[in-house]
């Protein structure tokens, strides 16, 4: 009798995660991108975990570091890639996602999608004899948060004990790194406006795990002492109330005035593309406390051990 195969492991959540996968996970990458310091971007790791292994990647938003960052991280990993815009396929006309799954499970060794609906990124791993990953949805970013938390770690050390202040919309991203909290053990503190406040859902999910999330709706209270302030656009992709966003969240920008409430060496992120005098103004952007530009390109580093642990290699 022939055993059944193993079920895929995929990337779709932070919280369905464990700490010490995440914390391998980080370590990978940490050592891969030291590992290849100084080498041409398009040479292969020299372990090559993905060797002989194909990406295929779906987007249903537009991208840029998601999309140059998967097919850099899979090439280095030794490994190939196929792109499609989810129009171009057969998923534009009314193919059943499940349908997709098995074709695709044939035909690759993994997916990643950039999806409109995380119920989507669900349901083809749910129908998937190989791994997904989630490139981003409606409900998380959890690619993104690796990346962070190890720009973060880079500059400041472990994120553990540490105090990270969410300014500005409750969205995708601001619930990935909710998820993170409780497992890698830093505050997360959170100011929003109270009609665009993180998903409740995420927050008694964080409770329950002992996380140290708190929310506010004064961003000063939340940056106070802060290690690192992050922030993102104020209207994502899909969003179609734009004035209103804008003028609830106006005094939610980042300036230098508010990174002078956090800790002496704080440090800023942004996931990327910025509003630039919206959310966050040039003197913090191109100032001293960003890590943007490392923050971006460890996107492929954080991105290559995600890939490295669905294919077992972690």
């Amino acid at each position: 009798m022939t055993a059944p195969a193993p079920a895929p492991r995929h990337f779709l959540d932070i919280w369905k995660l464990e700490g010490h996968e995440l914390r391998a996970i980080l370590e990978d990458a940490k050592a891969r991108k030291a590992a290849r310091r100084g080498w041409p971007k398009g040479r292969p790791d020299a372990d090559r975990p993905a060797e002989g292994r194909t990406l295929a990647m779906i987007f249903e938003k537009n991208s840029t570091r998601t999309r140059f960052s998967f097919d850099a991280a899979m090439r280095q990993l030794g490994g190939d890639v196929i792109i499609s815009n989810a129009v171009d396929m057969q998923l534009g006309r009314g193919e059943p996602i499940e349908d997709t799954a098995r074709v695709l499970s044939r035909m690759v060794d993994a997916v990643m999608i950039r999806s409109n609906v995380h119920e989507d990124v669900e349901r083809l791993a749910l129908w998937s004899t190989i791994p997904v990953i989630n490139g981003l949805s409606d409900r998380s970013h959890p690619c993104q948060i690796l990346a962070d938390l190890m720009t973060f770690e880079e500059h400041r050390g472990l994120v553990e004990g540490k105090t990270f202040a969410w300014v500005g919309d409750g969205n995708n991203v601001c619930s990935s790194f909710i998820h993170a909290a409780p497992k890698l053990g830093f505050r997360l503190n959170i100011a929003t406006p109270a009609v665009f406040h993180p998903d409740m859902m995420d927050l008694a999910r964080a409770a329950e795990q002992q996380g140290q999330v708190k929310t506010t709706q004064d961003p000063r209270e939340a940056v106070r002492g802060a290690d690192c302030v992050i922030t993102d656009t104020w209207v994502s992709m899909g969003d179609t109330d734009h004035d209103e966003r804008l003028e609830a969240l106006e005094p939610y920008q980042v300036d230098a005035r508010l990174m002078g409430e956090a800790a002496k060496d704080a440090v800023f992120l942004h996931c990327l593309p910025a509003h630039r005098g919206e959310e966050v103004t040039d003197e913090v952007m191109d100032g001293p406390a960003s890590l943007i530009w490392d923050e971006a390109e460890n996107r492929i580093h954080a991105q290559k051990s995600i890939l490295a642990w669905c294919f077992g290699a972690i």
